[in-house]
């Protein structure tokens, strides 16, 4: 039986119920990888430069004769792993896929083909989903965002939204960070931005084939989230997406972002401090850090949310041509919720 090659869209059909096998090395697929993948590495980091070494410096002959040399002795565990794969799976069909489609996922193909397995690969292998990613995130979609300042509730009322059968997408969990200076605090490494991306794109499609016909909820975010820099074709449809932004009082903010954070180590909420002192001013990080050392986590948080009120003005609300105020007592996300669908409505 021999493997079969399928381009990118059959690629996206196939993978929704199959599994997909990445060859590539550990760097590579820790920087950025297809979401539902596994990593199968055909070499580690260490035998790929090895085999790229002698491709460039010797021959194509004698890469391959060394990439055999790597390959052999793993050809068994390869096979026996992809078995216990496909058990989980209850199926006998697996998709594998390299950097462009060459030669590993060519070799680990042929070897899992040989055993008895159902083998596709990937045309052109993961450069053909990134294209596909970067043509999904420059097209136009319809979006809708969800604004306010810091505090205002706005993930947890775009979970509200979800509950009810509405398009939302949630930028934050997707590049695991809330976004401002604290917002990588008790959340897990971030990913590359080309791994956000890819999740991004594959978020969008996935949506969009379930709601053909309804604008995507996404909340407001500067365009650097964390250490990731949104691709700008994308973000440039945010700031022209029509805009509702949520006008809740300075102190009820103050409240919820103290529910939000105020549980974390003060040595850590100290830290992201100093991290934002030149922005912040020497004083008001010397009077905020006075507060947390003394426990007082609200005047605390009270110098930081003026200064996050000034920075949202500035990076968000002048770009906004279609906005919608709607003014809110609390953040009680769920009250919320039913007022801006009810304002929205009319």
């Amino acid at each position: 039986m021999n493997a079969r090659s399928i381009d990118i869209n059959t690629f996206l059909e196939m993978a929704a119920a199959h599994p997909v096998i990445d060859v590539r090395s550990p760097s590579e697929f820790a920087h950025a990888h297809f979401p539902a993948a596994i990593s199968l590495p055909l070499f580690d980091d260490e035998e790929r430069k090895v085999v790229g070494t002698t491709y460039k410096q010797q021959s194509r002959e004698k890469a391959i004769k060394t990439g055999l040399d790597y390959f052999g002795p793993k050809m068994k565990a390869m096979v026996e792993q992809t078995e216990a794969l496909l058990e989980q799976y209850a199926t006998r069909t697996v998709i594998v896929h390299c950097w462009r489609g060459g030669m590993r996922s060519g070799a680990v193909a042929w070897l899992l083909a040989l055993y008895g397995f159902k083998v596709f690969t990937l045309e052109g292998g993961y450069k053909s989903f990134r294209r596909k990613v970067l043509e999904e995130l420059a097209k136009p979609h319809r979006l809708q965002i969800l604004g306010g300042y810091t505090g205002s509730g706005k993930t947890e009322i775009l979970q509200h939204f979800r509950k009810q059968g509405m398009p939302v997408i949630d930028l934050e969990h997707l590049a695991m960070h809330r976004g401002s200076a604290f917002g990588g605090l008790g959340m897990p490494k971030q990913c590359s931005a080309e791994h956000f991306e890819n999740k991004l794109a594959l978020a969008l499609m996935a949506i969009e084939k379930k709601y053909p016909e309804q604008a995507i909820w996404l909340e407001s975010e500067s365009q650097r989230i964390g250490n990731i820099n949104m691709q700008h074709t994308f973000f440039r449809q945010m700031l022209a997406a029509p805009y509702v932004f949520l006008d809740i009082p300075f102190e009820e903010r103050l409240k919820h972002i103290g529910k939000e954070y105020g549980y974390f180590d003060k040595a850590d909420l100290a830290d992201t401090i100093r991290r934002i002192q030149k922005r912040l001013g020497g004083l008001e990080t010397k009077t905020a850090l006075q507060h947390l050392e003394q426990n007082d986590v609200l005047s605390c948080f009270r110098i930081l949310l003026k200064y996050y009120d000034k920075f949202y003005q500035k990076s968000n609300l002048d770009f906004r041509t279609d906005k919608t105020v709607i003014s809110l007592p609390d953040t009680n996300a769920a009250e919320n919720t039913a007022i801006i669908l009810k304002h929205l409505s009319e």
